[in-house]
């Protein structure tokens, strides 16, 4: 179990928690949801992402009855550990480690991408591995010092979001809502699954730093509440006030023929202001913010949820480590970043997308099925909060989940057989690992 000096640092309140839960997802709103349109049309993801809201919302408020009961840096490993056995927790492990490995390697390549368009002198990779270097550096000082500049940037961020949509909204006419909305029929809809996930996805870290708020069972509570509420809303702005200004393609393509583009948000603040427009470099500038925010704040999640693996001897212990002048999981934070490095090398910025979402589905999908296990063997449990219109929501969470993952193996089987590769390489991992710590135990035990 957790040694006294492997703990983390007790900081966060309730307001800090809402900036990580907006921070890690926030992104999702710049960049990224755009490549959907290419599948769908808007049509096609406006219905992927109604179903995403609801799985989501039904999912957050589920995982927030467990985050209350049982506040440990392994968010669903621990959930799913102590409701499934240690099988299951490793592949909630796992899951979680990929989503939240793999996404930031994306968003350093947007951030790159947005950098350039200011600095087109400046290497696009280059920019992004520094990205990972700074940002990776300032988790390591202090989970303080990472909070609050997390929430700086996310309130820059969401007030962006807010201007985009008012400057938006002058040029907005409904029937740009339907131009060509469903051109590849039923199946776009499915295919744009992906895509409406990233919308939200990692919004579950808030779970992954409850060790180290103040009062978790009250402050999770509302960090959860507060963040899905929020990301909701400025979801359902951002995709009406972009798409709603020249019909979807234009916030795909740049220019007809071309590959589609991720920066949405500038495409359609160009057709309104110019490109040459102080508001737009204004708003393209603030933009930027919302990248870090996410990039910052699922390195910060990551680093926990790798800790807590290596704490419980799932994967090398080297990496189960907290550092005794900063209470940060150093150590693990070195290791997920040249990880991320590796992946942003390959300049595959939709297949790295798929592969977090595949995580992020399975880690849906067996946190859904711990609740239940929770709920029938550990009933005593205290549960300072617990989710509304059981066992409606999580039912409906897990359904849906099950569903998206069915339609994104279909459609993406070559990265399904590599996340599948990345789970089995890990559970060798696991299992030896295990037998190492229990013959430890053997050991310690003889020698008594």
């Amino acid at each position: 179990m957790t040694e006294p000096n492997n703990e983390l640092k007790k900081t966060l309140g309730p307001l800090m928690l809402w900036g990580l839960g907006v921070g890690y997802v926030i992104s999702g709103m710049y960049f990224g949801w755009n490549l959907g349109l290419a599948e769908g049309g808007t049509l096609g993801l406006a219905i992927a992402t109604f179903f995403v809201i609801i799985m989501y919302v039904t999912f957050t408020f589920s995982y927030t009855e467990m985050a209350c009961a049982i506040p440990k840096a392994g968010g669903a490993f621990d959930y799913a550990r102590l409701g499934l056995g240690k099988h299951w927790g490793y592949l909630a492990g796992i899951a979680q480690s990929i989503e939240f490995i793999f996404a930031p390697p994306a968003i350093a390549f947007a951030i790159g991408a947005y950098l350039n368009m200011f600095f087109p002198q400046l290497d696009v990779t280059l920019i992004a591995i520094l990205a990972y270097v700074i940002f990776t550096g300032l988790n390591i000082v202090g989970v303080r010092s990472a909070s609050y500049f997390e929430l700086f940037v996310t309130i820059l961020a969401v007030l962006e979001l807010l201007l985009f949509a008012g400057v938006s909204f002058t040029a907005f006419e409904t029937r740009n809502l339907t131009v060509n909305a469903l051109p590849n029929g039923w199946e776009g809809a499915f295919r744009a699954i992906p895509f409406a996930i990233w919308f939200f996805l990692a919004i579950e870290g808030v779970a992954n730093v409850a060790e180290e708020a103040k009062n978790p069972q009250r402050d999770v509570l509302w960090g959860f509440g507060s963040a899905i509420t929020t990301l909701v809303v400025l979801c359902i702005l951002v995709f009406t006030t972009a798409v709603g200004v020249a019909g979807w393609e234009t916030i795909v393509y740049p220019e007809p023929g071309s590959a589609p583009s991720d920066s949405p948000l500038p495409l359609a603040l160009g057709k309104i202001v110019g490109e040459g427009s102080v508001l737009y470099h204004m708003l393209i500038t603030i933009g930027l913010f919302g990248l870090i925010a996410s990039f910052h704040g699922i390195i910060l999640a990551a680093g926990r949820s790798t800790l807590e693996l290596g704490r419980e001897h799932y994967v090398t212990p080297f990496v189960g480590v907290v550092h005794p002048r900063t209470k940060t999981p150093v150590n693990a934070l070195l290791v997920n970043m040249g990880i991320g490095i590796i992946a942003l090398l390959t300049g595959q910025t939709g297949e790295i997308i798929v592969l977090a979402v595949f995580g992020a589905l399975t880690l849906y999908i067996v946190s859904m099925i711990a609740f239940f296990a929770l709920r029938k063997h550990h009933a005593d449990l205290e549960r300072p909060f617990k989710v509304p219109l059981y066992p409606v929501f999580p039912a409906v969470a897990l359904m849906i989940a099950v569903v998206s993952l069915l339609a994104l193996t279909i459609y993406n089987l070559a990265l399904f057989g590599i996340f599948v590769g990345i789970v089995v390489a890990g559970y060798v991992s696991f299992l030896w690992y295990q037998n190492v710590l229990e013959k430890k135990v053997q050991l310690a035990a003889e020698s008594e």
